[in-house]
This record gives C-alpha cells, structure tokens and sequence, in this order.
C-alpha cells in the first residue's frame, strides 16, 4: 500500500508522541513507587521515634533506669496504651532475644511473627547499629520488623524495642492503580490535542511540497513553462531553484530535440520522395529501350507499342510531377485522394513498366469480373510497382524468374497474390520487414514495404506474407470492395 509522505509525517509524529507517553509513563510510575516506598518507611520510622520518646520519658519519671526483671511489670500496661496511641504492635524482647512484653500476642501464634530475635539481628544491634529492619513475609503478609535497643539514661541498653509494620498490599495497589487511572485520562486527552496538533503540522509542513508537485503535474515540455516563485531561503526553496534549473535545462533539450527530429524527418522524407522518383526510372527506362528496338527492327506492331509505352510514361511522369509538386508546396508526401479504383487496371498499369524486364516473365491471373476499391490510384501504382520490382530483385541472376499476380475474391474481400520464386527471407528478417529503414538489399533506403503497408492500411486493407529461404516469398494483400456500385465478389 502507498503511503504518502503527508501520512508519513503524522505517523511518525503519533509515533513520537506515543513513545514520549510511554517513557514518562513508566518514569511516573517507577517514581510513585519509589515516593510511596519512602513514604512508608519515613512514617514507619516516625512511628518508631514516637514510641522511643515515649518510652524513654516513662522510664524518665520512674528514675531513668530499671532492673530487666522488672521490665513486665513497669511497661505491661504502658505497652498496651502506647500500642492503642500510636496504632502500631509494639514488642519488648530481652537482650537474649527472648519475648518478655507484646501488645498484641496473638500475632505471634497466629500471623506466625518469630517470638526471638534472629541472630542477625542482634549481632547487628550489637556491633553499634541504632535500627535493624528486615522484610519477611509471613503467611502471605509482606512484614517490615524493625528492632533497636530501648536505653536507660545511661545510655546502656536494658532491652530490645520491636514494631512490626504490615504493608497493606491491597491499599498501595488500589492507589496505584487510580493514580494510572487519572495518569492515562489525562495522557488520553493529551494524545487527542497533540493528534490534532500533528495533523495540522503535517498538513503545514507538506502543502508547500504539494505545490510544488501540482506546478509539476502542469509542465508540459511542448509549451513554455512557468518557473515556481518561492521567497523562503530554506530546503523547499533550494528545492524549487532546482527545479527551475532543470525546467531550463529541459526547455533547452526539447528545443535541441525537436530540431533534431525536424532535421531527422527532412532526412527521412527526402529519402522517400528520392525512392518514389527512382523506383518507376527503371523500367521506363527499359520501355524506352525496348521501343527504341522495336524502332530499328521495323516492328510492324510499332504504333501500339509507341501508344503503350506512351501512355505508361506519361502516367508515371504524372505521379513524379505530383510527388514533386507537393513536396515543394508542402514539405510531405502527397495526401491520399480516396475514390473508387480499378484494382485490377492498376495491378495491370503496374506489370505493363515492367514486361520487358530481362530475368523475369510477370504473369496476371485475374479471377474477377471486376474488382473496385477505395483508394488512390497514383498510390496503388507506387505499391504494386515496388512489390514487383522487390521480386524482380530478389531473383538470382542466374535463375530464370517468374512472378505471378493473383487477383481474387476471398470472403468480403479482395486478395491479390504477388509471388516470386526469389531468394526468400531469412526468419532473423521477416520481423523487419515492414520496419522503415530496412532493406535486405546492398542498395535502396528500405522505405519501399512500409511505404507500401502504410498506403494499405489507409485504405482499410492488410498486407501479409509467406517466404521460404531459397524457394521465394508471396506478398498477400486485402482490400475491401467498393460497396456502393452494387457489384458483387
């Protein structure tokens, strides 16, 4: 799928915007865990401290010091009210690490909270540590178990002070889980705006490129083109002189090309008028001749073949006068004057130039009674005379040539058969056959066969052929019939 570069641009920006919500995402919550973690153990150690002052002013009033053993009966009570106070257990453990006081007992026997210190811990209170705290959890409970020695006034320790804190898992996942609440309502509304903001910005950053690309969709190399104006000094302006620069360039190689092929269809015309004038100079040349030997032999049919031979030139001369004259006028081959056309005559029109040729017997079988198209005659004469001289030359001159022209009526169509039994062509060449340019001779500007295809197809007919290397080659040609005399195929 095609994506364009406006849809890009804004992707890319949701994308920008996403991953920035992501990050300060899990930063924010990764923060609040902390601050509530700190939270926690500064309150735990508030509570600690309280529970410290207030036993040690206790133990002021009763003289600052007291023996071990009496430690259950001064603090039983107290124990129980500082607990109710500060709504915290509070334990009394003697400096072995034995319960001697609880203010709550039950939570040893059922919440499973160890009733003596761990080794650990005292070695750690032991070696000049004021606080130790552990985590433990305990039947599923996560526990904080902070310990520190309870001093008289002398500073010398007389037992160990223990509050066991429980975190109340449920309540920092509930807290947690409404400040993501409020956290994605507010990151929900922020995506909203700034969607809107990038879509906006994408449209801003991409209408100048799309100017630029309607400017280009006007540029039409055969017309003067308008350079594009842009007054910013950023990339789409070093964008728009680019461009301005090859729209220069572009008109100055559209003016070289259009020269070069005017020069290149001067070229190819003046090939194919030269072909036109030289194709008939041959055999009129030959029918002078031949009237010329006929002149010296006394022929007695001489009068019909002046007449002829007459009649012959002067049509032909006619076709160059007219070649010539509209190349002059026009600088084109003349153009085609369509009526209605003896095909017949113009194929016999055609064989009667070339009846004295040396290496070639021409022979005409007509299989219809008439046969009219819609062509121009001067045209259907320039076809079949370079047909017919094409099989002339393709014949070895060491082999006697025949060529045979068929007129018939195939279908809805006229078809006339011009076979010789020339040299033929090879299959690398009967693909070019009709190309312009082409020639399979040493001599001759190959125009002759797309001359004559192209004189064919403007009278709504198709030409063909069939040719078998060393055997000759047969031209097929179609023409649709004149509909309009009533005649029939």
């Amino acid at each position: 799928m095609r994506i364009t570069l406006r849809t890009r641009i804004y992707l890319s920006m949701l994308a920008i915007i996403l991953v920035s919500f992501v990050v300060t995402g899990i930063t924010a919550i990764n923060n609040y865990r902390r601050q509530n973690q700190e939270y926690h153990e500064s309150r735990l150690s508030r509570k600690e401290e309280a529970v410290n002052q207030s036993l040690a002013y206790y133990l002021e009033q009763r003289g600052g010091d007291i023996p071990q053993d009496s430690i259950v009966g001064v603090f039983s009570d107290k124990i129980c009210e500082l607990s109710d106070i500060h709504n915290l257990p509070i334990n009394l453990f003697n400096l072995e690490g034995n319960l001697v006081i609880s203010s709550d007992a039950r939570m040893f026997s059922e919440d499973g909270i160890p009733n003596e210190i761990d080794y650990t811990i005292l070695k750690q209170l032991s070696t000049g540590n004021n606080r130790a705290v552990i985590e433990k959890t305990i039947a599923g409970k996560p526990y904080l178990l902070a310990y520190w020695y309870f001093r008289n006034h002398e500073n010398k320790p007389i037992a160990i002070t223990n509050v066991p804190y429980f975190e109340e898992e449920e309540s920092n996942q509930d807290e947690l889980q409404a400040f993501l609440n409020g956290l994605i309502r507010v990151y929900l509304v922020l995506f909203i705006a700034a969607g809107i903001l990038a879509y906006f910005l994408s449209n801003y950053i991409t209408k100048s490129l799309q100017a630029i690309a309607d400017k280009l969709r006007t540029v039409d190399i055969a017309k003067k083109n308008e350079p594009i104006i842009w007054k910013g000094d950023d990339e789409i302006g070093a964008l728009v002189n680019e461009y301005n620069r090859m729209l220069n360039e572009a008109e100055k190689s559209a003016e070289l090309l259009a020269k070069s092929e005017r020069e290149s269809a001067w070229r190819e015309m003046a090939k194919q008028v030269a072909h036109e004038i030289k194709n008939p100079l041959t055999p009129m040349k030959l029918r002078v001749q031949h009237l010329l030997r006929a002149w010296d032999d006394k022929a007695p049919d001489f009068d019909e073949k002046l007449r002829r031979v007459s009649d012959t030139l002067i049509e032909q001369i006619d076709t160059l006068s007219n070649i010539a004259n509209e190349f002059s006028n026009f600088a084109k081959m003349p153009k085609a004057i369509s009526e209605k056309t003896d095909l017949s005559s113009a194929i016999q029109s055609s064989i009667e130039l070339f009846t004295s040729a040396e290496n070639g017997i021409i022979e005409f079988q007509n299989n219809c009674n008439t046969a009219y198209i819609i062509a121009d005659r001067e045209q259907l004469l320039r076809v079949f005379t370079n047909l017919i001289k094409n099989a002339i030359q393709a014949i070895p001159s060491n082999q006697e040539g025949k060529i045979v022209i068929t007129l018939n009526a195939v279908s809805d169509k006229y078809e006339v058969r011009v076979k010789d039994n020339g040299e033929g062509i090879s299959e690398s060449q009967k693909a070019k056959i009709f190309v312009p340019n082409f020639t399979t001779k040493s001599t001759g500007t190959g125009l002759g066969l797309a001359m004559v295809q192209n004189i064919v197809d403007q009278t709504g007919g198709s030409i063909t052929f069939e040719s078998i290397l060393g055997r000759g080659t047969t031209f097929f040609l179609y023409f649709p019939p004149f509909q309009d005399t009533g005649s029939s195929l």
